[in-house]
């Protein structure tokens, strides 16, 4: 295994300079050093991959604001299991595009000066009080859609997200998932709203048709500016991102894999859940696809690390840690494939394993992807180190 000294990682890290630059330092290096990723190489893939990801998700996106104008121009069964498809094949490239996050890029910036912040809040929001939108068992005139004195705007129902509570949520993707399937009732399948709550011609099926068209416009038009914000070689963050130093951007990165990890993916929504026991806190409870969401969350991940999504592939960081500590790097992949093998072994659908008793094998289950997931944590912190970077947890709004 190779040894650098602390000006050797600097280096490494600061272009990974110049090929030329290192391999003149150090030269030790100079055997290897042809084969060194440039750091431009790295942020370019990076910035490649970001694009791609929300790119993926936009298109399928639209694909569900078409399903849902088939549903409300045509309800039936049919349309209305063909919108839940859809909102299920577009939960996926959102997923892994949760490896982006907390270091105040364009999903989650806040600035306090102006109060402009990133869409992240009303895009995927949660646990979500179901009441505060809509209809619920024993309350069957709960919610702004049963409220008729709130007129139904976008600009009404942003206004109206998080504006009390952070779980009294109006928009976004999982707004639309309680839409679609309505509370989950049975613990054994998802909700089972019926198409006739999209007929129209009455004041709250109108009412929920507009609210329902509102929200899958709002949430294109958020993922429209992700793309925007991402696109390459644009004056936009991507070009910002492209400029920045190269230990900054890498410790951006670092940041958001590391909190990603280890709280939220890890704490928030798998172990705050499983202690509670309640389906509330689960993360797509309504459509019992929150076995799903972890393992997407845990791929995009893994895609940053190895600088992948589907069929592209770029420089990762595993490219440049295996030159600076090639043990470590094996650990990494290592930790990112059980981790993966571990969330495979979580029950579904999630809310029947958080029923279970203390100590049961579905427990258990849990339990050891959420130590995956901080022994990974523990690792992205070494690889940190290794590159003298600051690495640490946030809350992600940072400018």
């Amino acid at each position: 295994m190779m040894t650098l000294c602390g000006s050797c990682r600097s280096l490494v890290l600061s272009l990974i300079v110049t090929v030329i630059s290192i391999g003149t330092t150090c030269g030790s290096l100079s055997s290897w050093a042809k084969d060194v990723p440039s750091a431009e190489s790295y942020i370019a893939s990076y910035v490649g991959l970001v694009f791609r990801t929300y790119s993926d998700s936009l298109t399928r996106a639209f694909d569900l604001q078409h399903s849902v104008e088939d549903l409300l121009e045509n309800p039936n069964d049919s349309t209305l299991q063909n919108a839940k498809n859809s909102w299920l094949v577009a939960r996926e490239p959102y997923g892994k595009s949760e490896a982006f996050r907390f270091y105040g890029g364009p999903i989650d910036f806040y600035d306090s000066s102006s109060g402009f912040e990133g869409p992240e809040g009303r895009l995927n929001s949660w646990p979500l009080d179901e009441a505060y939108i809509d209809y619920v068992r024993g309350n069957p005139t709960a919610g702004i859609i049963g409220d008729i004195s709130i007129p139904l705007t976008r600009d009404v129902l942003l206004g109206q997200n998080q504006v009390d509570d952070d779980r009294s949520v109006s928009t976004g993707y999982h707004a639309i998932e309680f839409l679609l399937w309505g509370q989950d009732l049975t613990g054994t399948t998802g909700g089972l709203r019926p198409v006739s709550d999209f007929v129209p011609g009455t004041t709250t099926n109108d009412r929920r048709r507009r609210y329902l068209d509102l929200v899958v416009a709002q949430l294109v038009d958020d993922l429209a500016f992700l793309v925007k914000e991402w696109t390459p070689g644009s004056d936009n963050y991507a070009g910002a991102f492209h400029s920045m130093p190269e230990g900054v951007a890498l410790e951006k990165i670092l940041t958001g894999l590391l909190t990603m990890s280890q709280f939220e993916l890890a704490s928030e929504r798998m172990a705050v859940p499983l202690d509670s026991g309640d389906p509330e806190d689960e993360h797509s409870c309504f459509s019992d696809n929150t076995h799903n969401d972890f393992m997407y969350n845990a791929i995009g991940i893994e895609n940053v690390y190895f600088g992948r999504y589907d069929n592209y592939s770029g420089v990762g960081i595993s490219d440049l840690i295996k030159l600076v500590n090639p043990g470590l790097d094996d650990q990494m992949t290592a930790a990112l494939m059980h981790t993966k093998a571990s969330i495979e072994k979580i029950g579904a659908p999630f809310d029947v394993v958080l029923s279970t008793p203390y100590g049961s094998s579905d427990r258990e289950n849990v339990e050891t992807a959420i130590d995956a997931l901080m022994a990974q944590a523990v690792l992205l912190k070494e690889i940190g180190m290794t590159l003298d970077l600051s690495v640490r947890i946030t809350d992600g709004e940072e400018g």
